[in-house]
């Protein structure tokens, strides 16, 4: 997901009028026994596409409920494969991460679908009973979580609401959720997924995707980096594969290539790299760039893409307790190396205020987390070579922890590479900007905008008294700021793991320009019309969040530091916790890991 194009703008030029379609050219050479199994698969689908359009609404919601047994029978050998993989041997702190980032996304999402198809099935809107708002430039906002009493004591304190696009009413936002399943006698063709490679739930959440937005069958390739999961995902969607509207593959670049120019693939879905995007669409060298020259994309399909991106840290200046120094500093570590910095959400430029008073002490607190989180392997291919490049562009940067964590300091000026390159790879950024309150903010938000490859997601953080005095120049510094999941108080990669958050680029990226992707994914309430989604959370965790109550009414929160901070200790077992509830609802068991959290 690594991108070095830097663009003068994050709006995106529009495309020009487009050629007419030529036939696709040949793909690339493959073992004839590779090619008509491959053939054979999507003769399969085209079969499964018919059979797919005669399900009722009520028996999809069935089928979906089939694979989450299914997905239940498997959770435990799914987190230990990934987390094995990683290189995460069984007593890990941080083996947690893979119960969050692979079971327990997929079922929380098989949930929200089928809830969404049982309303439908009712004639309802997905949208009957849940909560709308406003938002500044005419926008509609979508609360979307959390919706039931569940949500609201796992995730205690945090929200996430989507806003649509300015001029949609909520009216509209009604008669249009439900996309390709308000119209499920029709058939939508094949969609061919290319699997990402670094978070092992991306895969499935992109399958139910394009079957349920796009009442597409579906082709998944997975990424040969998640190979071993690949038993686990047959058992796991298995009702899908036996009903044929799934099939999943293996292989390198050459399988991905001749799929994606194969004449029966009526979409393609990518998450992956933008180089990856433009080979896709355009080709390789001198041929790439007279299809460029020439608006002639080799792509005959429609496509979409998340393509990560450079994502801010905002820190906006306050008035901070020793201890909210050492919790936010945590935060933003754990933004940065959940996964191992392998993450296309991951946290790379903290934006501070050179004004702000407390900035030495916040600086020191960072580098003392960065250097204190458990150790683990940086395993992602090609990491080596993003080290280095990180070592080659700032020879004075910091190496932390184990050596393999890089800490840059500069300046706003000298910071071309942090700005343009997704690093993918512990390599931490800290820009300062002149300024303080909404000066800072504006300052902020418009170098997030201009200079930062991508529009992906961006962080904020604000402690209650300041957003409180900012009121509503914090909501309007919001909406300028263009990015697809925007966390305040949070990780965007909550927005990931909440399934009727979306998930995408903010819109605007074409075939010519799309630096972090076209579309979005999850969006278990089908909604049309999407802008972004904007993630909120509690400043303090509980029980330091009471004074934040006490004082300003913001801030309700009864959870202690959240399980997916690197810094937790009892990460792992509240992880795992988390995902057995969601699986079997057993309540005494779940007051068990609740307690534990405690012990974070």
């Amino acid at each position: 997901m690594t991108s070095t194009a830097k663009p003068a703008s994050k709006t995106s030029p529009a495309p020009p009028e487009s050629a007419p379609p030529e036939p696709a050219p040949p793909g690339p050479e493959l073992p004839v026994a590779v090619r008509e199994a491959l053939d054979a698969d999507i003769a399969a689908l085209r079969a499964g596409s018919r059979a797919w359009s005669l399900l009722t609404l009520g028996q999809r919601a069935t089928l979906l409920r089939r694979v989450r047994a299914a997905t239940v029978g498997v959770i435990e050998e799914w987190a230990d494969v990934a987390a094995t993989s990683k290189g995460l041997d069984p007593t890990h702190p941080l083996r947690g991460e893979e119960w969050l980032s692979g079971p327990y996304a997929v079922l929380v999402t098989l949930d929200a679908y089928a809830d969404t198809l049982d309303r439908l099935t009712r004639g309802q809107s997905p949208l009957a009973s849940v909560r709308f708002g406003d938002a500044p430039g005419d926008r509609t906002v979508v609360h979307t979580s959390p919706l039931d009493a569940v949500d609201g004591l796992l995730l205690s304190g945090f929200t996430t609401e989507v806003w649509l696009r300015p001029g949609v009413s909520a009216a509209d936002a009604r008669d249009r959720a439900g996309l390709a399943q308000r119209t499920p006698g029709e058939a939508g063709g094949i969609g061919l997924v290319l699997g990402a490679g670094n978070i092992t739930s991306i895969p499935v959440l992109d399958v139910l995707y394009e079957l349920l937005a796009g009442a597409r069958t579906v082709l998944l390739k997975v990424n040969p980096t998640q190979d071993a999961l690949v038993p686990v995902f047959e058992r796991a969607l298995a009702p899908l594969l036996t009903m044929g509207v799934l099939r999943i593959v293996r292989g390198g670049g050459d399988v991905g290539a001749y799929l994606t120019r194969h004449q029966a693939i009526d979409h393609v879905h990518i998450t992956g790299s933008e180089a990856t995007f433009e080979t896709i669409v355009w080709g390789a060298g001198d041929e790439a760039t007279r299809r460029r020259q020439e608006n002639r994309p080799q792509l005959q399909a429609p496509i979409t893409a998340e393509l990560g991106g450079v994502s801010p840290i905002i820190v906006v200046p306050g008035r901070w307790s020793r201890a909210d120094l050492r919790y936010q500093a945590e935060h933003v570590v754990t933004m940065r190396l959940h996964n191992s910095g392998h993450n296309c959400i991951a946290g790379q430029i903290v934006i501070l205020s050179a004004d702000w008073p407390q900035r030495d002490d916040f600086l020191h607190e960072l580098r003392a987390a960065y250097d204190r989180a458990p150790g683990r392997p940086v395993w992602y291919p090609h990491s080596d070579d993003r080290l280095a490049a990180a070592r080659d562009a700032y020879p004075d940067a910091a190496w932390c922890g184990d050596g393999t964590r890089a800490l840059v300091r500069t300046s706003a000026g000298d910071a071309a590479a942090l700005e343009t390159t997704e690093y993918f790879a512990p390599v931490l950024g800290v820009v300062e900007l002149r300024g303080t309150g909404q000066e800072f903010l504006d300052a902020a938000v418009a170098y997030a905008n201009d200079e930062l490859t991508g529009t992906l997601g961006a962080n904020v953080l604000i402690d209650p008294k300041t957003h409180s005095v900012l009121g509503m120049g914090f909501e309007r510094a919001l909406a300028d700021l263009r990015y697809g999941t925007i966390a305040v108080n949070a990780w965007t990669a909550f927005g990931f793991l909440t399934p009727t958050a979306t998930w995408g680029a903010f819109p605007g990226g074409t075939l010519e320009h799309a630096p972090s992707g076209i579309g979005v994914v999850h969006n278990a309430l089908l909604l049309d019309d999407v802008e972004r989604t904007v993630v909120r959370g509690p400043f303090r965790p509980f029980p330091r969040a009471l004074a934040s109550i006490l004082r300003t009414g913001r801030e309700f929160t009864v959870l202690p530091k959240p399980p997916w901070f690197v810094t937790s200790r009892t990460a792992a077992v509240v992880c795992e916790g988390f995902t057995r509830f969601r699986a079997d609802r057993d309540w005494p068991r779940l007051a068990v890991t609740l307690v534990k959290a405690f012990g974070a």
